[in-house]
């Protein structure tokens, strides 16, 4: 199979197909995987960030609230106060708290607890529980503890408090606060505060049961960390310290074996540290649906472009072995003509072209039998076979008909049809079909000079749409003339060649064809005359050379004489062997000053004038 042309085209489609599939599916594949893996990395990184910023917004309120109560001249006189007075002590005590400490409440409540100590020993207490916090109050305990954990450069110290009841967490500020006429610190000032609006904040950043989020401060403390997380700490700090390494890193580490993402974040604020966590094979989750999903759509692609291919080789392959049999047939004599299987591509014209050569060489094959047993016959069979030669000889030159005028007017309607939608194209298309019945007609009778204008006239409709200029085509052929015999498809090929050759630039205003007609003392001729460039005498000449010699139409080259249609050669043919080697085609021009191509016929009686011919006559 593989040495036949079928097996040879089934093989390469096959790889071209699996080379695509492949090609595709893996960068694909590849491409989804690292882009996927990116936008989940920054959607974590956008979460974090976000939480740790409303995070900081949030403590930065209550670090103002903090001020504010350290502004207070009655908490810097506490501050100040002897610890035996046991009466002004009173007088404060009440002081900060019912102007102070129970307006933040009201303003704040969020706030938990508010608790100053002076360095003395003494406190005032105050929070939202009717005094439930200090039932076990230790003062000087508390103070020794504030003092080892706030930093000593005076910034505020934030941590999280341990409660017996899990839905009353909070977390504490403490700072130092100074004394009235002292700027050295005198005692510090506590603030608890609840984390039930930073706890959704927190929720925001978890990812689902089999990820996790915690915040963690700069002591090891966990300050958050949902309920269903089992990380041991140790493997938190050691997942920070890999994903806090460089700012904005992450890491890969095993958890129980599970491939997990650490992306973490340092708030310079707060100090915290806050870490999302999320397996890798849910990170990827997206990518192995689009692998999976890549992988049946290619296989089903592949399945497909196989029959595809499969028949395709075949409509190709059964052709070509039905000429082959032919070939067979043909060595063994049987001049059998192939059926034809109705197709229009390169495949069935290839059928159609060996049954026209097998029809040619068996007809070849026939004329040599028959010339073999006609070469005893008379002088006047072999006059008629010369006349018959020239016959098939002016017919094969009338049907050579250059297409492109054709591709350049069928070019033409279809730009009509696409852009402008008009009535135009109805103008080209009936021109176009005239010419065409026109010019296929094959037989060797004269048509009247009225049916080559009309031909002309329906020319010229096609030529003021292909150029995109209205301009008119003069005609003085007089009455008794439009009735005279002449050879079909000559005067056309002579108003195309003005139009090309006459006016390089395209027609002006100023420029003119005329078609005429005139009698002389051998008949009569029509002619066709311009005022374009015209030509040099030397070039002239030329052409009246080329035209006394005649050459087959396939080895001349392509010049003035033979584009646009038929040739001016072949008019000038045409016409000697209709009517006689003393008629044809003349041409007189002059460099600047125009030219004029006439043909000259005998004059004869009137020729058949087809019914539009007869309806355009009296317009021209």
């Amino acid at each position: 199979m593989r040495n036949s042309l079928f097996g040879q085209i089934y093989i390469y489609f096959t790889v071209v197909i699996l080379l695509s599939i492949l090609g595709v599916g893996i960068v694909s594949y590849v491409q989804s995987s690292r882009a996927l893996d990116e936008q989940v990395e920054r959607y974590i990184s956008q979460l974090i960030r976000h939480s740790t910023s409303q995070t900081e917004l949030f403590i930065r309120r209550y670090e103002l609230v903090s001020d504010s109560i350290l502004s207070e001249q009655a908490v810097k006189e506490f501050m100040e106060m002897d610890p035996e007075d046991d009466y002004q002590f009173y007088q404060l005590n009440q002081t900060v708290r019912k102007n102070i400490l129970h307006r933040m409440f009201i303003a704040y409540p969020d706030i938990y607890s508010i608790t100053v100590i002076g360095d003395h020993g003494r406190a005032i207490l105050e929070d939202n529980q009717n005094g439930v916090r200090f039932q076990h109050f230790n003062a000087s305990e508390t103070l020794q503890y504030i003092n080892s954990i706030v930093p000593p450069d005076g910034r505020v110290a934030i941590f999280k408090t341990e409660r017996a009841n899990p839905r009353e967490e909070t977390i504490a500020m403490a700072r130092r606060i100074r004394g009235f006429t002292s700027y050295v610190p005198k005692g510090v000032l506590i603030l608890e505060i609840r984390t039930d609006q930073l706890a959704p904040l927190w929720d925001m950043a978890d990812l689902g049961e089999q990820a996790s989020f915690f915040i963690i401060d700069e002591n090891g403390n966990v300050v958050y960390e949902p309920s269903h997380s089992k990380l041991p700490m140790e493997m938190k700090m050691a997942a920070i310290a890999d994903a806090l390494h460089e700012p904005g890193l992450s890491a890969v580490r095993d958890v129980n074996g599970v491939p997990t993402l650490f992306v973490g974040r340092e708030s310079s604020y707060l100090r915290w540290k806050m870490v999302a966590t999320l397996p890798v094979n849910v990170l990827r989750e997206p990518v192995s649906v689009i692998r999976t999903t890549t992988f049946g759509v290619g296989l089903a692609t592949l399945l497909i472009a196989l029959i595809l291919a499969y028949r395709f080789a075949r409509t190709i392959i059964r052709p070509i072995r039905t000429v082959m049999e032919g070939m067979r047939e043909t060595e063994k004599g049987n001049w059998s003509r192939l059926e034809d299987p109705g197709r229009n591509d390169e495949l069935g014209g290839l059928i159609q072209r060996y049954n026209l050569m097998v029809s040619r060489l068996s007809e070849m094959i026939n004329r040599v039998y028959e010339a073999e047993l006609k070469q005893q016959k008379s002088e006047l069979d072999l006059q008629r076979s010369r006349f018959e030669r020239q016959q098939a000889e002016f017919q094969a030159l009338q049907l050579q008909i250059n297409p492109h005028f054709l591709y350049n007017t069928l070019e033409t309607i279809n730009c009509y049809a696409i852009v402008k939608e008009s009535e135009e194209i109805s103008e080209i298309v009936e021109a176009m079909a005239f010419m065409l019945r026109y010019s296929v007609q094959t037989h060797l009778e004269e048509i009247a000079v009225a049916n080559e204008l009309n031909h002309v006239r329906y020319y010229m409709v096609i030529m003021r749409h292909r150029l995109g200029n209205d301009f008119e085509l003069e005609v003085t052929v007089p009455p008794d003339l439009l009735l005279q015999s002449m050879v079909r498809l000559t005067l056309q090929p002579l108003v195309e060649n003005a139009l090309q050759h006459a006016f390089a630039d395209g027609m002006k205003p100023h420029h003119s064809i005329r078609i005429g007609a005139e009698e002389h003392e051998r008949g009569w001729c029509v002619y066709v005359e311009d005022n374009g460039a015209g030509m040099t005498a030397e070039r002239v000449e030329q052409l009246r050379r080329k035209l006394e010699q005649y050459e087959p139409e396939e080895e001349r080259p392509k010049s003035l004489l033979r584009r646009g249609g038929i040739g001016i050669v072949n008019v000038h043919r045409r016409i000697q062997m209709v009517y006689g080697d003393e008629y044809g085609l003349r041409i007189d021009s002059r460099e600047g000053g125009g030219s004029r191509f006439s043909l000259y016929m005998p004059k004869k009686g009137p020729a058949a004038l087809s019914m539009t011919a007869k309806a355009s006559a009296a317009v021209i």
